[in-house]
């Protein structure tokens, strides 16, 4: 069930939108400005937003620019001018799609199931392993957990996408070094233990669920998958 989250300062509209959403079977979460909504978004989880524009304080633009710098979550702009400006601002920040007030609910859920046909569509193309709340996106290189971008460095990277590619196998350091820093690395072992501490740290700190990266005494490392993932 997709979790959509609502963010205007009419509540009139807040409510009307929250029963649509409930009848076409998602979950929505209600914010009356910018600020409460990046603080819902922050949470994680978030399938879709619907941003008015004009709300107080942080407006839907500042908000999308805001999660842009994030997350590629979609975001569906809500504006109560029919101009053309507002539909370009939206689109040119990163809005995938736009609504116009007064309308019909059912037009909103519509854009709504649209938009997110096409997001997984372009997920399924562009390649994603996901584990858990966690995801990677094989074209683009982002990795995001519960929606949110997860910040790297290259070698985090190909450290996390060849545990999750290869869930359960065990890397020696010695495997890992040569695989991801070349077979003629001429440094130290304990390189692997660094970056995998760092990176399991990052993992923690971002809410990862779905498995860990176990240490294998004498051996090396894997990743274990929670039961079901």
């Amino acid at each position: 069930m997709a979790k959509l989250l609502i963010a205007d300062d009419n509540a009139a509209i807040r409510e009307i939108l929250q029963i649509a959403a409930d009848a076409a079977g998602f979950t929505a979460l209600l914010a009356s400005d910018g600020e409460e909504a990046w603080q819902i978004f922050t949470e994680g989880g978030i399938d879709l937003l619907l941003l008015d524009v004009m709300m107080p304080g942080l407006d839907g633009f500042a908000l999308c620019q805001r999660i842009r710098r994030e997350s590629d979550v979609p975001i569906i702009m809500i504006t109560a001018r029919g101009d053309d400006y507002d539909r370009i601002m939206g689109l040119d920040i990163g809005a995938d799609d736009y609504v116009v007030k007064p309308f019909s609910t059912a037009e909103v859920m519509a854009r709504v199931k649209a938009v997110l046909r096409r997001w997984q569509k372009n997920e399924q193309s562009a390649g994603a392993l996901a584990c858990g709340n966690l995801r990677i996106l094989e074209g683009t290189g982002r990795v995001e957990v519960a929606g949110n971008a997860l910040p790297l460095t290259h070698k985090e990277y190909d450290l996390l996408y060849l545990f999750i590619s290869h869930k359960q196998q065990i890397f020696s350091r010695e495997q890992l070094l040569d695989l991801l820093w070349g077979y003629d690395y001429s440094g130290d072992t304990r390189t692997v233990d660094t970056h995998i501490r760092r990176l399991r740290a990052k993992l923690e700190k971002a809410g990862c669920q779905g498995g860990v990266i176990a240490t294998v005494w004498g051996r090396g490392y894997r990743w274990d998958c929670e039961e079901g993932q």
